[in-house]
């Protein structure tokens, strides 16, 4: 027992250690933007923005999306979320969705303890240490199980690898990206350029659709 506490102390140790060594892949422009796609049509936008100051990385994510039949709205999404990171440890966020009026919420703070996660769908926890936040940006969640940024749900998705691929830009250039499929809990596809940046996504939405990302 003494063994395997100690071993899972060394596991966590070098869980913390990568992950504060690794550079966040913050874009140089210090924004991310992606218009959603369904049918061909544009049915919102979501953005992620970065902003440094005194050693600490803070996170606003923001998602709108409406989708309309005969101009009359059938579906209302919004999404609002901050990640505070520092280094490559996450050390707080706030999410907040609304769909349709429906409303779910994630709070998580790091204490002595690690980072405490609390939220519309779940009892309070602490999550793991290599658990990431589903806002994609960070490849690094890829690694590990991720807290729903709309409910505070621990997800522990089943990744695959696909090979890579060129995927299309919102102004009509492509890039080669490496593919991702995440399932289980959920499925989403995700594309990372080589850079390591966030490039696209595509999930299935509740009507059988698939809305893809195409970043601007």
């Amino acid at each position: 027992m003494v063994i395997g506490k100690r071993a899972m102390l060394l596991t966590a140790a070098g869980v913390i250690a990568r992950r504060a060594s690794a550079a966040l892949p913050v874009p140089p422009d210090n924004t991310l933007a992606f218009r959603l796609v369904r049918h061909g049509g544009e049915i919102g936008r979501h953005t992620v923005t970065f902003e440094r100051g005194g050693g600490t990385l803070t996170v606003r994510v923001a998602v709108d999306a409406l989708v309309t039949l005969v101009s009359i709205p059938i579906v209302r999404y919004t999404h609002r979320v901050v990640e505070t990171w520092q280094g490559g440890t996450l050390v707080s966020l706030t999410g907040e969705a609304d769909k349709n009026g429906q409303h779910e919420w994630v709070k998580a703070q790091r204490g002595p303890e690690g980072l405490k996660v609390t939220g519309s769908k779940t009892q309070p926890y602490v999550a793991p240490e290599a658990a990431g936040p589903t806002s994609y940006w960070n490849k690094q969640i890829l690694e590990g199980p991720m807290i729903s940024l709309e409910d505070g749900v621990l997800l522990r998705p089943k990744v695959a690898i696909h090979p890579a691929e060129t995927i299309p830009l919102a102004s009509g250039h492509t890039i080669a990206a490496d593919h991702y499929n995440l399932s289980g809990p959920f499925n989403v596809d995700l594309w990372y350029d080589q850079t390591g940046t966030w490039a696209s996504m595509a999930v299935t939405v509740a009507d059988g659709s698939t809305v893809h990302y195409e970043r601007l």
